[in-house]
């Protein structure tokens, strides 16, 4: 598989690793109230591996000959992050989000490209467990999704 048939799957998963990294910044700060919670770590930590993704992405979209997407100045998020509850749900779905993406970009790539992807949709799926997503056998792919 040539760069540029990866290049779309590239794009569109450095736009969820820019939602990513707003979002997760937005939830670090909401959960800082919170004082020493658990949550508070594991929003940080989030938050450092998907900079390092979407870092990681800008390089593999210009490897690929594109002009890595832009994040946006701003994304909308519901407006009920108060609660530890709230935020983790958030969490949860953000990182749902970034791992489906990661799926189509495994079957998007191929090679070091490929095994990166795979090892990011895999290290992405631990991360839904930390906030409370259940163990998946496929994951990133809809629910009922069959492997026949």
């Amino acid at each position: 598989m040539n760069d540029t048939a990866a290049l779309p799957a590239l794009q569109r998963t450095l736009a969820a690793e820019h939602v990513a990294v707003y979002t997760f910044g937005v939830l670090g700060g909401r959960a800082a109230v919170f004082g020493d919670s658990p949550l508070r770590p594991a929003l940080a930590s989030a938050y450092d591996a998907h900079v390092t993704r979407r870092d990681q992405l800008r390089l593999m979209v210009t490897a690929a000959g594109g002009d890595p997407v832009a994040a946006e100045a701003a994304y909308a998020l519901p407006r009920a992050l108060t609660t530890p509850a709230q935020i983790t749900d958030e969490a949860l779905r953000t990182e749902r989000a970034c791992v489906s993406t990661y799926a189509a970009l495994v079957a998007a790539t191929a090679g070091a490209d490929r095994g990166w992807a795979v090892a990011t949709l895999g290290a992405g799926a631990l991360s839904e467990l930390t906030f409370g997503g259940p163990p998946q056998a496929l994951p990133g792919l809809p629910p009922g999704f069959a492997t026949d």
